[in-house]
């Protein structure tokens, strides 16, 4: 038996279509992060790779919509979509193949239905993305999209019960995430026409979206970027108290987490210029090593 069938057998998925179901989803999930399924099948209890799976499939699903084609198909279908899932979630039953490993999940975990219906009513935000004009709008952004999102993920990785302070230690990671985010991926979304860098912050610095736009090597330039990651640091730094806060079975998988950011940080730091033209990621040797040591640790805890 594969690991992935007795994941499937851990989560109580014994529904041959059921299975196949969760099947394709984790193939989805492979295609487009497939360090993922990696880490989920190697990090985590059996039980919970198949829902973590499922909720990572349902966010890709749901950023799809919101990403492809002319704004006012992608505000149809976000809407046709989060009109499904509604109705799904409300009657614990659908036909989809796309939401079935979706509500199965939420069975067991019953915080992700509400999850869920939060990611789904925050999707206008990326959608009616235009910008921000100072800090404060994009930490209004975090708040309103970056974390329902995360949430989707992390609410089954957290504790049981009360979650407050850890969806407080939550928002602190995902606000450092989302800003390194936004300086490594500065050259494709300027290639799609946005802009994530606040107009305050460009203009303290003396920086123009041209310069941006154009990967002017400036040093002034450079040093928007360094401050940029700097501060993101800062903020991972602070957001790693979210490990210690979570079950000791779901550690190895959040301190992988919160180390590829780590990692990807010191990736886009070795050359700040080169982001200009082109996203940075982590070392593969130095990735593969902090997975390699999570798993020990992961077996040791497993007995």
């Amino acid at each position: 038996m594969s690991r992935w069938e007795r994941a499937l057998d851990a989560a109580g998925v014994h529904d041959p279509g059921l299975r196949a179901d969760f099947g394709r989803q984790r193939d989805r999930v492979s295609r487009y992060k497939r360090e993922v399924t990696l880490a989920a099948g190697l990090l985590l209890p059996d039980r919970m790779v198949p829902p973590v799976i499922a909720a990572a499939a349902f966010m890709h699903h749901t950023d799809t919509l919101l990403d492809s084609g002319p704004l006012a198909e992608r505000r149809a279908a976000s809407a046709r979509w989060r009109r499904d899932v509604t109705e799904s979630l409300a009657a614990g039953r659908t036909d989809d193949p796309d939401l079935r490993p979706l509500l199965h999940s939420v069975e067991a975990h019953p915080a992700l239905r509400d999850r869920a219906l939060d990611f789904l009513a925050a999707a206008d935000a990326d959608l009616d993305f235009a910008g921000f004009a100072t800090e404060a709008d994009y930490q209004a952004y975090v708040d309103g999209y970056s974390l329902p999102g995360f949430m989707v993920v992390a609410s089954l990785l957290g504790p049981d019960g009360d979650q407050s302070a850890y969806r407080a230690a939550c928002r602190t990671f995902i606000d450092a995430s989302q800003r390194l985010d936004f300086v490594n991926d500065l050259a494709e979304d300027l290639a799609e026409g946005r802009l994530t860098v606040p107009e305050q912050t460009l203009r303290a610095h003396g920086v123009t979206r041209a310069d941006l736009e154009q990967a002017r090597d400036l040093p002034a330039v450079r040093a928007l970027l360094g401050e940029l990651l700097d501060l993101a640091d800062r903020t991972l730094a602070e957001g790693r108290a979210v490990v210690d806060l979570v079950p000791a079975a779901h550690r190895p998988m959040v301190r992988c987490i919160v180390g590829v950011e780590e990692l990807t940080g010191v990736a886009a730091r070795a050359d700040l210029s080169a982001l200009l033209r082109r996203s940075a990621s982590p070392a593969k040797f130095a990735a593969l090593r902090l997975l390699a040591r999570e798993y020990l640790r992961a077996r040791r805890l497993r007995g």
